[in-house]
């Protein structure tokens, strides 16, 4: 097994903030609030408190949140949390974004006041347009970031589920402003492997942005614990349920590799699987799990405490292709 006792930190793009390979998305923070909200069971803040102070100490330093988690509800908890932690501003880094649906460029100036309100205090290193669906182009939400990133309300500025067209688009438009774009957020895991062929990690690492991958455990199907456990199948809601057992026999040959591997490192099967997504790419993928209880931010942050060999990488490759 080989150790990676020190984490090494990585640039948000071409930017100068710096973050671990693996954050902690917060989106399931959000529950009770907001139509997301209702996606997601409602945690005593004691435990958001408890969730957030385990990343830290597992040496996470950014969060991943957003305006349409909870409409808010996210953004205070998580600010709540790191306060409680004892953090301050200069302790971490946070990502938030801007909910484009139904919306012009225009709300972007406005809509900030609020992401920093529930935030209370901490600041926006890394502001995103959340979906390529608005009434305004790329290049209008560009200009409006721009002017928050001029205007010093934020550090940097992104996007999320961008095709490689928009995200030419977003990145030419900061680049006239001297601003680079940080990152794109996208499905991305060893069973949602498409931006590698629609062109979109091409792009990133073309332009120079990070790529901040979402579900990356693809809703607990690469944590093998359904698998090893097909009876927990039914503590889920009806959709995911179906969908889940559909996938069980397709997916056992890779979670039956990354099992054979995890034993290798002491590690689990979840965290082969992250391991993977922020190394088979070298820098150029971060990645951001959720957690609703303690052990699985503390799950996620051990991910970044080994390092998988070029061989097991190329071999977990091999058997996810087969997937796609």
């Amino acid at each position: 097994m080989e150790t990676n006792t020190s984490i090494q930190m990585r640039h948000l793009g071409k930017t100068d903030i710096l973050v671990t390979p693996i954050g902690l998305g917060v989106m399931e923070l959000a529950g009770g609030g907001g139509l997301i909200g209702r996606m997601f069971p409602v945690i005593s803040q004691e435990d958001k408190n408890a969730i957030i102070k385990a990343a830290l100490d597992g040496g996470i330093n950014w969060f991943d949140t957003a305006e349409m988690y909870g409409a808010g509800v996210s953004e205070r908890s998580l600010a709540i949390g790191l306060k409680a932690a004892g953090k301050t501003d200069r302790d971490v880094i946070i990502a938030t974004k801007w909910q484009p649906i139904l919306r012009t460029a225009r709300n972007i100036p406005h809509s900030i006041e609020d992401r920093l309100h529930f935030l209370d205090g901490f600041s926006i290193a890394n502001y995103m347009v959340h979906q390529p669906y608005s009434f305004s182009s790329p290049e209008a939400e560009m200009n409006a970031m721009a002017d928050l990133l001029e205007a010093g309300k934020i550090r940097s500025v992104g996007v999320s589920n961008f095709n490689p067209a928009r995200m030419r688009r977003a990145h030419a438009a900061l680049a006239k402003r001297g601003i680079p774009l940080a990152v794109n957020q996208v499905h991305y895991n060893l069973l949602h492997r498409q931006i590698e062929s629609n062109g979109v990690l091409d792009t990133a690492r073309e332009l120079g942005v990070t790529i901040t991958a979402y579900s990356p455990v693809a809703r607990g199907l690469l944590t093998g614990k359904y698998h090893q456990d097909p009876a927990l199948l039914a503590r889920l809601p009806g959709w995911r349920r179906a969908s889940m057992a559909r996938n069980l026999e397709r997916t056992r040959p890779l979670i039956n590799v990354l099992a054979e591997i995890a034993t290798l490192h002491a590690a689990t099967i979840a965290q082969v699987a992250l391991n993977w997504l922020i190394n088979f790419n070298g820098e150029l993928v971060v990645t951001i799990p959720g957690a609703t209880k303690v052990r699985q931010a503390e799950e996620s942050a051990g991910a970044m405490k080994f390092l998988l060999t070029g061989e097991e990488l190329s071999r977990i490759d091999v058997v996810s292709r087969k997937l796609q």
